[in-house]
């Protein structure tokens, strides 16, 4: 028996998660304030060509350990099964995609700064509803998870809690359009195949 690295991207990126927060521990208390981060709206310097990296990079800076499990919980759980459905290519398209909106939405309309990869985790969870299905068609699955998910962050978006409500929200109309639109997953035309 040998250990398989079965999902290449979604495990990269939590391995880099783990470590930026283990360098914020360790040696580096500011490193996810000064380079995993996107400011608010009023704090994004628009002229310096180094602010536009932290568009994407806020997702993989975590606060503390809770936000880390929380997000990696969600994220390793459904990104190998997602991975081996879409490819690996695929999900680091729609996670640099979510990540890239995420960030440009809380540029231009938060007051709160944005850190952590929960808009990943969010596309994630709707779009594995959709891994089943064919093109035009809305699993009701989908309508479960969305109000679930979706309705609770909907109500607690004008709280002041330190969450990204927007985020969630953001990531789940990802998933939710990539799921959609998306070309049938690898997987099920791989299995009809040889079947």
């Amino acid at each position: 028996m040998k250990l398989k690295y079965n999902a290449p991207v979604t495990l990269t990126f939590a391995l880099i998660c783990v470590i930026i927060l283990l360098l914020k521990y360790l040696f580096f208390p500011e490193i996810v304030s000064q380079y995993f981060m996107v400011p608010a709206h009023a704090h994004f310097d628009i002229k310096n060509p180094f602010a536009y990296p932290y568009l994407v990079s806020h997702v993989f800076g975590h606060s503390d350990w809770n936000h880390l499990l929380s997000n990696m919980s969600f994220i390793l759980l459904l990104g190998p099964i997602l991975e081996e459905n879409y490819g690996s290519f695929m999900i680091a398209i729609m996670m640099f995609t979510t990540a890239l909106v995420t960030g440009v939405l809380n540029v231009c309309f938060s007051v709160q700064p944005l850190i952590g990869s929960s808009g990943i985790a969010f596309t994630m969870i709707l779009l594995s509803s959709f891994t089943n299905t064919t093109r035009n068609e809305i699993p009701l699955s989908f309508i479960v998870i969305l109000l679930l998910f979706l309705l609770k962050d909907i109500i607690q978006i004008f709280e002041t809690d330190n969450i990204a409500h927007f985020a969630h929200l953001v990531g789940g109309i990802s998933g939710s359009l990539f799921g959609y639109f998306m070309p049938k997953p690898l997987r099920s035309s791989n299995n009809r195949s040889g079947s």
